[in-house]
């Protein structure tokens, strides 16, 4: 039975494993620590579901079972020698390999013409707002992050995500201009279209 890597938090799950042996409690808990819920959706029903499938293709294994006080029994898991050849392949696909991807907001700009320009402006304002108060929160988390001694490379995802977030916020404000201005190519037959 092979495995397939469609779940970016199998990736994290192997990822912290190589670490060291855990439980899934202390999974989520490292994880929401180093803000990976910020590219890794987290939720305990997954994290659950994604540790079972792990375990079954014998990429990690039971090492232990801790038991403190009247909580319930906690499966400590660590990394199996086939789950590290795993992780390792599945990184270098993933960071060398260019793959398609289907964003959200590439689908709904890819039909703005339905919209008369004006709402389309509105909207795209509206996002710019949006994109750059998430600039502002990252850059604050950055520089907390930094602040806590941890080198760039515990958090170099969020500077990726910095420099997404920048060139898209540089395209909203060309977008937004060449709406304003009329000089986004076909915007005469867009606002015909609408009038």
């Amino acid at each position: 039975m092979t495995f397939k890597r469609t779940n970016p938090l199998a990736l994290a799950v192997l990822a912290l494993l190589a670490e060291r042996p855990m439980h899934p409690y202390e999974m989520a808990q490292t994880m929401r620590e180093r803000h990976q819920e910020e590219v890794i959706k987290l939720n305990y029903g997954s994290l659950y579901t994604v540790v079972d499938s792990l375990h079954r293709h014998e990429l990690i294994a039971a090492s232990a079972v801790q038991k403190a006080g009247n909580r319930p029994e906690r499966t400590v898991y660590s990394v199996t020698d086939a789950g590290t050849t795993e992780l390792r392949d599945w990184l270098r696909e993933l960071i060398a390999v260019p793959a398609r991807e289907y964003p959200r907001f590439e689908a709904g700009i890819s039909m703005v013409g339905l919209l008369p320009p004006p709402d389309a402006l509105d909207l795209v304002r509206q996002r710019e707002a949006a994109v750059a108060e998430q600039l502002t929160a990252l850059a604050v988390l950055l520089e907390r992050l930094a602040g806590m001694g941890l080198p760039q490379l515990a958090w170099i995802e969020l500077d990726y995500r910095m420099a997404m977030l920048r060139a898209e916020r540089a395209w909203l404000s060309w977008f937004a201009a060449a709406v304003h201005d009329g000089t986004v190519g076909g915007y005469d037959t867009w606002e015909e279209r609408h009038r």
